[in-house]
């Protein structure tokens, strides 16, 4: 008896390194473990709001050495005080969330102050999607026994809230972000009333988890390069090449010799060398994909390492694809993340239009740039977003240019650069002597991928009953490819094989065996 097919449709999957880069908490310094044992702590990986919120040291902590103190403003007006932390997101991403809070009995809240948690699903200008809450710590909470005094509890985020009316509607278990989502934000809020009433809240062990679904919800990728070969794909990407000092007094000359530029490993391998060529005294590469490949408006995401050194200047960015005829400024240039090879925690993103946009994120904890680091771009009609691992550092939503209104130059294609300089402007104008000397040659930048993501129909597997089987189709915009699990054990996540199909559909025989299927991108 032949047993029918059944298909298992994976909707995860979405990328080799986001199942473990998304998994547990995401939220960083959650426990304020990263703030110095002593003196002012800047609470990093957060931003603060108001002005009496510190991070404190010592009893009472919940877990650890640290915990956050946060208590109102005494300006005589209701005030909010707080912290909050910005993560990538798409439509139809889950979470859950929660995290421990504490009132000293002797410094309990009096009055009419309050203090929560809160999530907010947010679209590209920051404006409010969705509204989720903790229950609320008041006074009344405080008698009642509901929270009790020098205590730490554990405040789940599941109450939903109208954001427009800001009263609770409903109570749910996973919070879900609705359409128009880009990213999800965590908030600890302290409101203070206008009578300059007393009390503080201690928070410790936050806690932002995925909980379902894919973690950039319908965004998928439209087109990548995972740099798996052994060559360069010559149809995406070609060379700019010379010793020119590109506007910037750099000191490299780009070429496009394999011992500057090169595919191994899973990766692109930009190589600066010190040496003598042409009128320059280092070589480099700066791949683009001018003519060959162009965008306008996606999320677009690099993971990528950058090497140490006085000299270097490595570079992920786009520039218009009209710069031929317009040169540039008015082209405009996105800068996805540049550093300088003495600053390597500093990774900065920038607009040049006219007008130059820019911001500097600081990877938290002493993390450095020469190891792997997502870098994400947001450009959506009128806002640009940037971010490091996930976390949103800069929008910028207003700009001028000099070739028309806005929002010119970014309502336009786009191609991609990628490059390593030595010397120049950005890295403060070092002599060859001082760049031999605080410079390790060669110097390697590698790049492990890159991605555009458009929001699209699901990722999923259709199957449709044939004679003698089943034919599986997907969609055909998505950069995707089929597997399949033979007879597996029960729980069993291993032993997926690739599957040799052609287009997005393939013919899966009926036979007396059991077969599961899912789709994976890239």
């Amino acid at each position: 008896m032949n047993v029918p097919i059944k298909t298992a449709i994976a909707l995860g999957a979405l990328l080799g390194w986001a199942a473990a880069a998304f998994a547990g908490n995401v939220l960083v310094n959650p426990g304020f473990e990263l703030d110095p044992s002593s003196g002012n702590q800047n609470l990093p990986g957060w931003t603060s709001y108001g002005p009496n919120v510190y991070g404190e040291t010592g009893s009472p902590v919940h877990s650890g050495n640290n915990y956050l103190k946060v208590y109102q403003a005494f300006w005589g007006q209701v005030n909010y005080s707080g912290i909050y932390q910005d993560y990538i997101s798409g439509p139809g991403a889950a979470y859950s969330a929660d995290g421990w809070a504490y009132t000293l009995g002797g410094d309990a809240l009096a009055g009419q102050n309050a203090a929560w948690l809160e999530v907010s699903f947010r679209d590209a200008g920051g404006g409010i999607l969705a509204l989720y809450r903790s229950r609320v710590i008041t006074t009344n909470a405080i008698a009642s026994g509901a929270f009790p005094t020098s205590t730490w509890i554990d405040l789940p985020i599941t109450n939903q809230y109208d954001p427009n009316a800001y009263v609770a509607t409903n109570t749910v278990k996973t919070l879900v972000a609705p359409p128009g989502t880009y990213f999800v934000r965590y908030q600890v809020v302290f409101q203070g009333d206008a009578a300059n009433s007393g009390g503080s809240v201690y928070f410790d062990d936050l806690t932002l988890s995925p909980a379902g679904g894919l973690p950039y919800g319908t965004w998928n990728i439209v087109w990548s390069d995972e740099f798996n070969g052994t060559s360069l794909d010559q149809k995406t990407w070609t060379f700019d090449t010379g010793g020119t000092g590109w506007g910037n007094s750099e000191l490299e000359n780009y070429t496009s010799r394999p011992t500057n530029v090169f595919v191994s490993g899973g990766c692109l391998n930009i190589v600066a060398r010190r040496e003598n060529y042409g009128s320059q005294s280092f070589t480099s590469a700066r791949v683009k994909s001018q003519g060959r490949a162009s965008w306008t408006y996606g999320r677009f995401e690099w993971r990528a390492r950058f090497p140490a050194g006085a000299g270097f200047w490595p570079a992920l960015w786009m520039l218009g694809t009209n710069i031929s005829s317009i040169g540039w400024p008015g082209c405009g240039e996105i800068d996805v993340v540049e550093t300088q090879g003495y600053a390597l925690t500093n990774a900065q993103g920038s607009l040049h239009s006219g007008s130059d946009e820019t911001a500097i994120y600081t990877l938290p904890g002493g993390a450095s740039m020469t190891n792997f680091h997502t870098y994400v771009l947001d450009w959506t009609t009128n806002a640009i977003l940037w971010y490091v691992d996930g976390h949103l550092y800069q929008t910028q939503s207003s700009w001028s240019s000099s070739v028309g209104p806005y929002p010119a130059p970014f309502n336009q294609p786009f191609f991609i650069v990628m490059n390593l300089a030595v010397g120049g402007n950005y890295v403060g104008y070092p002599s060859v002597a001082a760049i031999e000397s605080g410079s390790t040659f060669p110097g390697v930048m590698q790049v492990d991928y890159v991605r555009v993501y458009h929001q699209t129909a699901p990722l999923q597997v259709s199957s449709t009953p044939t004679n003698g089987g089943v034919l599986l189709t997907w969609p055909s915009n998505i950069v995707c490819h089929l597997q399949a699990q033979y007879n597996p054990a029960l729980g069993d996540s291993s032993n997926w094989v690739d599957l040799a199909t052609s287009g997005n559909s393939a013919f899966a025989p009926t036979t007396s065996s059991v077969a599961f299927y899912r789709l994976e991108s890239p």
